[in-house]
C-alpha cells in the first residue's frame, strides 16, 4: 500500500511539473471536459476527434477504454511547429515509465524520428499489432463543459502521446489516425486532463447506439445531463474496479499491471435463474488470466466457451416462445423475431443480471443491449463465443454499454453505472452539443 501511494504521489508531482504551464496561460479553470463520440457503421468502432498541433488540425481516433495512452501516426503528414520529443530520462519519460532510449537512423529529425528520445509500445488492441514508438508532445485543445452544455475551448500545450507507424492503423475505421487510450495509466487521457486542470480523476463514457448521433466522453465529475434535463450521475450503482496485476497489453518493455478496467462479476442470472458455470473462471489468477473486463474495442460481449454454452442454454429456455433459427455470424444463438414483442427498453426478452459484490448489486441488461436485429425477421443474442482458455473470461463489449453511462473513478478505484437510460426516457445521444454554456 505504501509503495502504491508513493508511486501515485510521484506521478502527481511529475504531472504537475510537465503540464502546469497550461494553467498559467488562462484564468479559466474548467471543472470538466467533453469529447463527442460517434459509432462507425462499418467497423462498429467508437470514434472521437481531438484538435491538435500548430496550426490546429482535427485528428480522428478510435476510442480504447483500456488503452495505455494516446497514439497517432507521425511518420508521414505530420506538420506542427509546436511538436517536441522529450529527451531520454526526462520527467515525461519517467512519468510514462519509458526508461529506454532510442535514436532515429534518419539524418533529418522529424515527428516520429528524433534522437535521444524514450520509447513506448503503441498497441492496436483491435488486432494486437504493437511496435515501438517515441514519446512525444504537442498542443491539444478540447471543449470544457458544465455537464449540461459545451463550454469554452481550453488548451494543453504539451499533451503527451506516442508516435506510431502507418501499419498500426490496420483494421481501424476509415480516416482514423490512432487510438485514444483511457486506461489505468499515468499518461492516459483521463490522467493527463485531470492533472492539467486539477479536477477529480474521474471520467465517464456514454456511447450512443446510433451511427447518426453522438455519445460522449466526460473528463471530470458530474453532473452528466441528458435531454430533457436528466442528470444521470444522481442514480448510479457502484462496484469496485479490480486491478489485474498482469498486463493485458500485446507487448511490454517490463512487467506492469493491466490498464484495462476489471470488475468482480460473481455470477450471471437470466430471469433470476443462475447460469451454471465454473465460478473459478470469474476470478483473476496469478498469471492475470480470467475475470471480467469492460471494452470499447469489442463490439459485443465475449464469453469463454463453457460460460457461453451454459448462458445460451438458459437464455433459450427462458425465451421459449421464440423458436431458434439458423445462426448469423458472429452470433451463435438467433431467434424468430416475429415472436418477440417490444418494450421501452428494447425487445421483450429475458433480462440478464451480472451479479457483482453482493446479490443486491447487479448490472441488469435489457433487450436493447442483449439483442441484435440482423434481418427483418431474425434477432440474435448479442454475445459471442470467445473460445477455450481466453485471456479474460468475460469481456463486456460495446453493444452492452450503449445507452448506459459508466463513470470510472480512478482515485477510489470505483465504477458507477446507470443500467439502461431508456428506462429514464433518455439516451446517450441526448447530450445538448448544440447549445453553449
Amino acid at each position: 500500500m505504501t509503495l502504491s501511494y508513493n508511486y501515485l504521489l510521484f506521478c502527481s508531482l511529475v504531472l504537475s511539473v510537465i503540464i502546469s504551464p497550461c494553467i498559467a496561460q488562462t484564468s479559466f479553470r474548467p471543472k470538466a471536459l467533453i469529447l463527442p463520440v460517434t459509432k462507425d457503421a462499418s467497423t462498429l468502432q467508437y470514434l472521437t476527434q481531438i484538435n491538435q498541433r500548430t496550426p490546429l488540425v482535427p485528428v480522428k481516433y478510435t476510442l480504447d477504454l483500456g488503452g495505455q495512452f494516446l497514439w497517432v501516426v507521425c511518420l508521414e503528414d505530420y506538420e506542427s511547429s509546436s511538436f517536441t520529443s522529450p529527451p531520454c530520462h526526462s520527467a515525461p519519460c519517467s512519468l510514462a515509465n519509458a526508461p529506454f532510449c532510442w535514436d532515429c537512423s534518419d539524418s533529418q529529425p522529424r515527428p516520429g524520428c528524433n534522437n535521444n528520445t524514450c520509447n513506448l509500445l503503441p498497441d492496436n488492441t483491435i488486432n494486437g499489432i504493437s511496435f515501438n514508438g517515441p514519446l512525444s508532445m504537442d498542443v491539444a485543445s478540447i471543449q470544457s463543459t458544465n455537464g449540461k452544455n459545451p463550454g469554452r475551448v481550453v488548451s494543453v500545450p504539451k499533451l503527451l502521446f506516442v508516435c506510431a507507424d502507418r501499419f498500426h492503423l490496420t483494421d481501424l475505421a476509415n480516416g482514423v489516425r490512432g487510438m485514444a487510450g483511457l486506461g489505468r495509466n499515468s499518461i492516459s487521457l483521463p490522467s493527463l486532463f485531470s492533472s492539467a486542470f486539477s479536477f477529480p480523476r474521474k471520467f465517464a463514457i456514454c456511447l450512443s447506439s446510433s451511427t447518426k448521433a453522438s455519445g460522449a466522453v466526460f473528463f471530470g465529475d458530474g453532473p452528466y445531463v441528458m435531454l430533457p434535463g436528466v442528470d444521470v450521475s444522481t442514480s448510479l450503482i457502484y462496484t469496485p474496479l479490480i486491478l489485474n496485476p498482469v498486463s493485458t497489453a500485446t507487448l511490454l518493455f517490463r512487467p506492469r499491471p493491466s490498464t484495462d478496467y476489471f470488475i468482480g462479476v460473481k455470477s450471471v442470472k437470466i430471469n433470476g435463474h443462475v447460469v451454471p458455470l465454473n465460478t473459478s473462471l470469474l476470478s483473476i489468477d496469478k498469471n492475470g488470466v480470467g475475470g471480467t473486463k469492460i471494452s470499447t474495442v469489442h463490439p459485443y460481449t465475449v464469453l469463454e466457451s463453457s460460460i457461453y454454452e451454459a448462458f445460451v442454454k438458459v437464455f433459450t429456455k427462458e425465451l421459449a416462445n421464440a423458436p431458434r433459427v439458423e445462426s448469423v455470424a458472429p452470433f451463435g444463438a438467433c431467434f424468430d423475431s416475429t415472436r418477440i414483442g417490444s418494450t421501452r427498453v428494447g425487445p421483450a426478452v429475458p433480462q440478464i443480471d451480472l451479479v457483482l459484490q453482493s446479490s443486491d448489486v447487479y448490472w441488469r441488461i435489457f433487450g436493447a443491449n442483449s439483442m441484435v436485429q440482423v434481418k427483418s425477421n431474425v434477432m440474435c443474442l448479442g454475445f459471442v463465443d470467445g473460445g477455450v482458455n481466453p485471456r479474460t473470461s468475460i469481456v463486456i463489449g460495446g453493444h452492452q454499454l450503449e445507452d448506459n453511462l459508466l463513470q470510472f473513478d480512478l482515485a477510489t478505484s470505483r465504477l458507477g453505472f446507470s443500467s439502461s437510460l431508456l428506462f429514464r426516457r433518455t439516451t446517450c445521444s441526448n447530450f445538448n452539443f448544440t447549445s453553449t454554456a
